[in-house]
């Protein structure tokens, strides 16, 4: 049965699979937050329906619990960064704890994080950085069964390479621009298919290369065991971004790009490349606060257009969806919370 789960509820159950499946009392604390947190940001493709990929990417060897970073490089402003296939929410979480504090010191950091494991949300690490005044920028790649078509293509050859960029606000909340390079997210594709839903033309091409708007064709294997591909955003700029994601987060990080036939594992790699710059050692703290806040102001002016309330800043929606879903709960059909209580079986927990 599909339910709706208070978030404190939610993340102690995730909490009890993850350390059930390997990881420390803290580890599973930590990454239960962050997977809920994605959620009540209304981003469920990167939440708790990822639990079951996770047991499993565990069981096949390749998501490692209780794994830290190894610093491979330290040139104070530069670091190179081995996430060993720890948790990506508690790499990620290193990386850019260590690039936080060296961007304060020197006025910038270059973070290279190789060989994490599925990084989640990125925007969650755009917001360490705003927390501490910083401008931020990340590049991510995805290791795993490709799954987006490149612009002209009949099928997939890389995978949804997100794009992330934090800009810190004065007396306000920051902007946080934080988007796949494809047009939707591979797990937002997952949930449709559990929901049974279609999705909106231009989302996809099945396995033949035709369009298509079953986004089962990128989920479950079609009639001759091959998969279709989601479509990048604006189409060649879509794919351009995605390239470069892959190249600054895959090839210039070390943790490598995807050049090979598709397999069937369940483990997701990520490569990230994060700048981090403060504005006050950059010397343009006052202007740079001055002028976001008139551009802001500026585009809030906007009168609505048709079908919308106002102009919205990338962030928003996020801050309103955990607003709502911490009071109202959040909603799971039954396919995800079909799957989420077959992975606890399988690490011998029980949840209702």
């Amino acid at each position: 049965m599909s339910r709706t789960i208070q978030a404190s509820t939610l993340r102690k159950q995730v909490a009890a699979i993850i350390q059930a499946a390997g990881s420390s009392p803290a580890e599973a604390e930590q990454v239960a937050s962050n997977l809920v947190l994605a959620n009540l940001s209304g981003h469920d493709s990167h939440g708790v329906g990822m639990v079951p990929r996770y047991v499993d990417a565990v069981a096949e060897g390749g998501l490692k619990p209780n794994a830290a970073i190894k610093v491979k490089l330290d040139a104070g402003a530069m670091l190179a960064i081995d996430g060993q296939h720890g948790y990506g929410q508690i790499v990620g979480v290193q990386a850019m704890e260590l690039g936080i504090a060296r961007a304060k010191q020197h006025g910038s950091c270059i973070v290279s994080l190789a060989e994490s494991h599925h990084l989640g949300r990125i925007g969650h690490f755009a917001e360490m950085a705003t927390a501490q005044g910083l401008v931020s920028m990340h590049f991510v790649n995805v290791l795993s069964r490709p799954v987006v078509a490149p612009w002209g293509g009949g099928d997939g050859r890389f995978g949804t390479n997100p794009c992330c960029i934090g800009v810190p606000l004065a007396g306000a909340e920051p902007f946080i621009l934080d988007f796949a390079t494809s047009r939707v997210a591979q797990g937002k594709m997952r949930v449709a298919h559990n929901k049974g839903e279609r999705v909106p033309p231009g989302y996809l091409i099945d396995e033949h290369g035709a369009p298509t708007n079953d986004p089962g064709v990128v989920v479950v294997p079609q009639s001759n065991g091959l998969f279709g591909a989601l479509l990048t955003f604006g189409e060649h700029k879509g794919y351009g971004m995605a390239v470069a994601c892959e190249l600054l987060g895959g090839a210039l990080t070390g943790g490598g790009t995807w050049h090979r036939p598709a397999d069937t594992a369940r483990t997701v790699l990520n490569g990230m490349l994060a700048v981090l710059i403060d504005p006050a050692k950059l010397g343009t703290k006052a202007a740079f606060e001055q002028e976001a806040r008139a551009f802001i102001e500026w585009l809030r002016q906007s009168p609505p257009g048709a079908g919308f309330d106002a102009v919205q800043i990338a962030g928003e929606p996020e801050r309103r969806a955990r607003a709502a879903r911490e009071q109202g709960g959040i909603w799971l059909d039954d396919a995800t919370w079909g799957e989420i209580a077959e992975a606890a079986k399988k690490v011998g927990v029980t949840v209702d």
